[in-house]
Parts: structure tokens; sequence; C-alpha cells
């Protein structure tokens, strides 16, 4: 089954799709899509953490809604609209997003910024390798995350090879 094929099969099942694809229809109200270029594995992650940040929510959790602002950005259905153009600061902060909300739920192990990558890249992830990279080193630098190499911290912008980022102090 083709992507195509499988996007109108989702459609069909799923909730009134707009005609280009960009917004679903609740109840007469337009809600910005999930951008479908996700793969599954990381949507659903995404959709993970951010059910958990609604729950968080409801049991008034002070940083809950940055939780799920930050999935639902990460996922397309905030910010910049995802099918626009994959640059500048707006898709900086999708990125950024990006990275917190699977740091979150990864909270036991670490992520790969290729996971970022592909997770809002599509099929051209590698080409934006670099913007996560500097995205990650800004993040570091806040102390949002910290960025490993062997299992000891490591200043992105200086490292050579695979690196893995974990969940920092002030996240």
């Amino acid at each position: 089954m083709s992507t195509e094929d499988a996007d109108a099969q989702d459609r069909s099942t799923g909730p009134e799709h707009t005609a280009d694809g960009h917004h679903i229809v609740v109840e007469g109200r337009r809600w910005r899509s999930t951008d479908p270029s996700i793969p599954e594995n990381f949507r659903q992650e995404l959709v993970d953490e951010l059910m958990s940040a609604r729950r968080a929510v409801k049991s008034q959790d002070p940083d809950a809604r940055r939780r799920v602002h930050d999935a639902k950005t990460a996922l397309g259905e905030r910010g910049r609209p995802w099918w626009e153009s994959r640059a500048g600061a707006d898709f900086d902060e999708r990125i950024a997003a990006t990275v917190r909300t699977l740091v979150r739920k990864r909270s036991e192990s670490s992520i790969c910024p290729s996971d970022v990558a592909r997770t809002i890249g599509g099929s051209s992830w590698r080409a934006l390798m670099p913007e996560v990279r500097r995205v990650a080193a800004d993040l570091a630098d806040r102390d949002e995350v910290v960025v490993t190499q062997k299992g000891t911290a490591v200043s992105i912008r200086e490292a050579k090879g695979p690196v893995r980022i974990i969940r920092g102090s002030a996240l």
C-alpha cells in the first residue's frame, strides 16, 4: 500500500479532512492536522507524551501546559504550518519542541539527533541534521538537555561522530 493510499485510508476512518489535508474538521471547526510525514513510531511517542501532558494538566502539574504545547508543536499542530518552509526561527522552535518532547517521553533513556530529524524531516531528514545539532546545542546551553558521547557529557558543537541527548536539569 502506498503512502497516499494509507493516508486516504486513515482519512476515511478518522475525522473529516479539508481537501488540501492541512486541517481536520471537528463539529464544524477546523483544526490543524498532524504532519503526515512523521513516521508512525515517532508520531506515537509524541501522541503518548501529549496524552500524558494532558493528564498532568488535570492534576495541575505546573509544567503540564508547556509539555502540551511542545508535543503539539512537535506534531506540527502548532507553530509554523508543517506544509510551509522548513527554515528559520519558527522551524527551530519545532526542532526544540521535538527534542524536549522525545526526551521527556524517553525519560529513562536517550534520543539520537537523527530521531528528531526523522520525526520532522520526512524523507529529507538527513539534510536537517546540522540544524538539529545546532538547536540541541542551544538547549544544552540552557541545561534543558545534556549531550553525551559514550556516556560522558560533551559539547555537541565540538563532538565528532554519534551523540545521544538526555533530559537536562532545567527541563
